[in-house]
């Protein structure tokens, strides 16, 4: 039997993913990789895997694609690793640097300076800037060196009165309901090992992993989610 190819994202969010994948069957019929968020999305855009966990920006360069599975990469209100960093309040940032990792992120931080905010700054991808996007696992522990960390999931919901779903897991074909159901029992079977995979990671001082884990991501892919991810790719459509 042909083994489906899928990439997952390699950050401390999706840990339990990765732990449930691991621990179960499901990874004796994958071929499993680990890739920054971007790097997912280019493969599951160019065919080169069948199942991606994506950045839902890239929904909208996927032909036909299918969401699967109850579970994502998520939040209702702040979620503690996607921010705009800046010395300055927003309304007097000029130039805003954008994260190379995510285009999602990219995204939302365009959709709220345009829509919540109301400004218009020169978006760069390189060189010093008043603020900057940052997300994943690099964000931790750097709120307090900043004067304003506007925290993206939190400002979301504040405009919008929605949770935000930042990545999911989608394919760019048919994919077999039994195999949907495995993979997702696998993805709850990590959800519900959160205790284990906490005892896993480096400990840190400066960042409280059991609050991320438990309470500021939410995993769940609710219709809110999903009426939050077509909100958003048309605002998107509309920069």
């Amino acid at each position: 039997m042909k083994k489906i190819k899928v990439s997952a994202v390699s950050y401390t969010n999706t840990k339990p993913f990765a732990y449930g994948i691991e621990h179960s069957d499901i990874l004796n019929k994958i071929d499993l990789v680990y890739d920054i968020p971007s790097d997912c999305a280019f493969k599951l855009i160019n065919n080169q895997v069948d199942i991606g966990l994506i950045p839902i920006a890239a929904l909208l360069n996927i032909p036909n694609y299918q969401i699967l599975g109850n579970y994502c990469i998520g939040s209702v209100g702040a979620v503690n690793s996607v921010f705009i960093f800046s010395n300055k309040p927003i309304e007097e940032v000029k130039t805003v640097r954008l994260d190379p990792q995510s285009r999602t992120s990219n995204n939302l931080a365009k959709v709220l300076i345009k829509n919540y905010w109301k400004q218009k700054p020169e978006y760069i991808l390189n060189g010093e800037a008043d603020a900057f996007v940052e997300i994943g696992d690099r964000t931790f522990g750097k709120k307090q060196n900043y004067s304003f960390a506007y925290d993206l999931g939190e400002e979301w919901f504040n405009f919008t009165g929605l949770p935000f779903a930042f990545a999911v897991w989608a394919s760019n074909k048919p994919i077999d309901q039994s195999f949907i159901t495995e993979f997702d029992a696998a993805l709850k079977l990590g959800l519900d090992s959160r205790d284990q995979v906490l005892l896993a990671l480096p400990k840190r001082v400066d960042f409280d992993l059991h609050d991320y884990l438990f309470h500021k991501l939410d995993f769940n892919l609710t219709d809110s989610k999903r009426t939050a991810i077509n909100k958003y790719l048309e605002l998107v459509q509309n920069l």
